[in-house]
């Protein structure tokens, strides 16, 4: 259950790192191109790191209201989540009947 938040943070991660190596390597060229390709860089980053903090919030502003609203309608939650279920259900056998399994 943990394991996309945890790929999403190796992928920023390795990411960053990439970057990091790519700056560091690039430090000691010259040039107009490689200085305003740097710069374009270390923008993007930073605007990465803003963009995965603002859907960091989102998510648990998300999070929280399911949160409330299940507490609030625990029966109705319940009524739903068993009609989606036996809905999945009927998907999934009229699916394999047609398909003679």
């Amino acid at each position: 259950m943990n394991k996309q938040p945890l790929a999403i943070n190796n992928d920023k991660s390795a990411l960053a790192e990439g970057s990091r190596a790519l700056m560091a390597a690039t430090a000691e060229l010259a040039g107009e191109q490689v200085s305003e390709a740097r710069n374009r860089l270390a923008a993007a980053l930073e605007n990465g790191k803003k963009l995965l903090g603002r859907v960091k919030e989102k998510a648990l502003e998300s999070a929280r209201a399911t949160d409330e609203c299940v507490h609030e309608h625990p029966y109705q939650t319940i009524g739903v989540a068993f009609g989606v279920g036996a809905l999945i259900a009927y998907l999934i056998a009229r699916r394999t009947s047609r398909n003679g399994g």
